[in-house]
């Protein structure tokens, strides 16, 4: 028989054999070494772990008809019938590499009892083993072909058809999101869908996790065109049962061909997928594409979607190689050197996607450009492939450890760059999809909870009779503040995430006004020193309810708030309220708070007073007319003054824009609140 090698990777057959576990009884692999410790008599040696075999047909030696070691031999797939007592099992076996190693896959299935050996039960036996043949094809979960079936009925065939890829967007998320039997409900809907435009003639299979091959024989390029945008927008549209909020989008890459092997069609295929890919949720063929919103896009126009490749060598013929190589499929800009690839990496960034690069080169070596993509973090974003006749262990050990991705040795086999480049662009795509996947998810969540601190905040500053973009613009001043001070010192190693919460928590400062008489808070005149006693409870009244949290009273955002809360009216050289802290007594969030706070206050309008002029403002601030503040925090607000006016100047259009609205019911339900429980001053922090 002729060798069926099919070549897959462990996690690939693990899934393949989790599908089989629903159709056959006993579904194993065993190894190579295993089957040929048995065939030399050496079964004592033998794991039973691994092969499970003597103990299932109650046999303490192997089988002298033995269909694995058959099949191993062979590498091929066979079938027999195997009798254990009175039961029939069918027993299947397939030879496959597994990550290079050797190994046969068995499926073993007990036969109904109904089946008799006379001629009607011969007819049907073979009718039923015919069945269980065709199930070793289909996908248990889908109803599709399976990837099997590709590898061994379609793969070296020649065919003339429209051949196309259809990958799922962001199916990962959605498995990570809604859990794997939302996975699974989304595929059988993608096949749903995919049915309805397909004719019995065609043939679905499943190619991948969330990728699938459509084979439609024998149609034009039109039809064919029409048939994938129908298919677009029928799983655009299709509602997920059960996931009514779900919406999904394929990724499609279709070409013609005419009497062409399969295995070089779906190759065309899958490169325009990835095409596709890139602005996601289109279609893109040899000749046009359809985005999402119907629009068709022409051929010059898809040469321009196609990815950027960057040769880096100093030998013109080096780079004429790669570049015929690469030409028809990827978009090439060259560089004769090191210099020369910084350069083009400046003007183009992440439009680069692969960098094909030599060590050797005159002035900047490959190395170096290397350590300066490293120091400016360009590696993380455009992967680079070492192609270099330098093949040394040390060279190559160096190229990995300073982030290259793969590393080729010259000579070289041009399919073999092909295809190491197409799987590196192929692996960053999806990487960076899933990257803008998750920062969409978690700004989507931020932008939510920025919106709910600053309603419940807003509703403080319409009881306080201010204009509701005090948050707004203690918000935007903080986070400008603070983004001075870590660079101007490291004194208070702030990082990314304290600046960012430092910044959400600013927009509470002022919360415990919610217990303060309204009385008090919109008084016109000056205030009595009793009523100046209860308006600086705020600070404590504010903490506190931040306290009586309990659910969230150890998350960090809450501390911060508390803190800023409590103590942004206290100043450097203790004169502030409530507890007369002193320098850096006071937390650094209260201190950022404290400046812009009291800045925002100067130059907005109140009942007591007009706004003060931004240079007016400065100048009571920064000669200690406010208070006294941390030098190196008034030296960085001066640092930024110019920004801190552009801010003002946007507030005072937006005041004048801003036009006043009933809020009785809400004033009378604050004013009725009986949340505010007795306070206590706190010395400590």
């Amino acid at each position: 028989m002729t060798e069926q090698k099919i070549t897959m990777t462990m996690e690939q057959v693990e899934q393949e054999m989790e599908e089989y576990r629903r159709i056959f009884d006993v579904v194993r692999l065993i190894e190579e070494e295993t089957i040929q410790m048995m065939e030399e008599g050496r079964e004592e040696e033998v794991d039973p772990e691994k092969v499970a075999c003597y103990s299932f047909w109650k046999k303490n030696r192997q089988c002298k008809n033995c269909i694995s070691a058959r099949v191993l031999r062979e590498k091929n797939q066979g079938t027999k019938l195997e009798f254990a007592g009175e039961d029939i099992y069918q027993v299947t076996a397939c030879y496959m590499e597994i990550d290079g190693k050797a190994y046969v896959m068995e499926l073993v299935k007990k036969l109904n009892e109904e089946f008799l050996l006379d001629a009607e039960g011969c007819e049907k036996l073979v009718r039923k083993l015919d069945g269980y043949n065709q199930d070793l094809y289909i996908d248990a979960l889908t109803g599709s072909y399976n990837r099997r079936y590709y590898e061994e009925r379609l793969k070296g065939k020649e065919t003339s058809a429209g051949v196309a890829v259809i990958d799922l967007d962001d199916f990962k998320l959605w498995n990570d999101t809604y859990g794997h039997g939302a996975g699974d409900v989304v595929l059988q809907t993608v096949v749903k869908a995919i049915r309805q435009s397909t004719r019995k003639t065609d043939s679905l299979v499943r190619y991948g996790g969330d990728e699938f091959l459509l084979v439609m024989p024998d149609v034009s390029d039109e039809v064919f065109l029409k048939k994938l945008e129908y298919i677009q927008k029928q799983i655009r549209d299709a509602d997920i049962p059960g996931f009514s909020r779900m919406r999904l989008s394929v990724s499609i890459g279709g070409v013609t061909v005419r009497e062409e092997v399969m295995e070089e069609a779906v190759r065309k295929a899958d490169r325009l997928m990835y095409q596709a890919k890139i602005q996601k949720n289109m279609v893109v063929t040899e000749r046009k594409s359809i985005d999402a919103d119907g629009m068709i896009h022409l051929e010059e126009e898809i040469k321009r979607t196609k990815q950027l490749i960057m040769i880096v060598d100093d030998s013109e013929i080096n780079r004429e190689i790669l570049a015929s190589i690469l030409e028809e499929d990827y978009q090439i800009i060259e560089a004769e050197n090191g210099e020369a690839c910084l350069r083009l990496l400046q003007k183009y960034g992440t439009e680069i996607s692969l960098i094909l690069l030599d060590i050797v080169m005159p002035g900047m070596n490959g190395f170096q450009v290397l350590h300066d993509m490293n120091k400016n973090h360009w590696i993380e974003d455009v992967p680079v492939i070492m192609i270099s006749s330098e093949d040394s262990e040390k060279s190559i050990r160096r190229a990995y450890e300073m982030g290259v991705s793969d590393y080729i040795s010259r000579p070289f086999d041009g399919k073999v760059v092909y295809q190491r480049v197409f799987n590196t662009i192929k692996l960053y795509a999806k990487q960076r999809r899933l990257i803008t996947l998750v920062t969409d998810q978690v700004y989507e969540k931020e932008k939510n909870n920025r919106i709910m601190v600053s309603i419940l905040s807003r509703i403080i500053e319409f009881r306080n009779g201010e204009s509701g973009l005090h948050v707004e613009h203690i918000n935007k001043l903080s986070g400008m503040l603070l983004e001075r001070l870590v660079q101007k010192t490291d004194k208070y190693h702030l990082t990314w995430t304290d600046q960012y919460l430092i910044t959400v928590a600013s927009a509470l400062h002022d919360i415990g006004k919610i217990g303060i008489d309204e009385k008090i808070l919109n008084k016109p005149g000056k205030l009595t020193p009793e009523e100046f006693e209860l308006m600086k409870m705020h600070t404590m009244i504010g903490a506190s309810m931040l306290k009586r949290l309990e659910i969230y009273k150890e998350e960090r955002l809450v501390q911060i708030a508390c803190e800023i809360c409590r103590w942004h009216h206290e100043r450097y050289d203790g004169s502030g309220y409530p507890d007369g802290l002193k320098g850096e007594e006071i937390p650094i969030a209260a201190q950022v708070v404290s400046i812009v706070d009291v800045y925002d206050a100067l130059t907005s309008p109140r009942v007591y007073k007009k706004a003060y002029s931004h240079e007016k403002a400065m100048q009571m601030i920064l000669t200690g007319e406010c208070g006294v503040f941390q030098p190196l925090l008034l030296d960085c607000f001066y640092d930024i003054q110019e920004e801190v006016r552009k801010v003002i100047k946007e507030k005072s259009e937006k005041e004048g824009k801003i036009s006043g609205f009933e809020l009785t019911d809400l004033k009378e339900t604050l004013k009725n609140s009986h949340l505010i429980g007795d306070l206590k001053p706190e010395k400590n922090h």
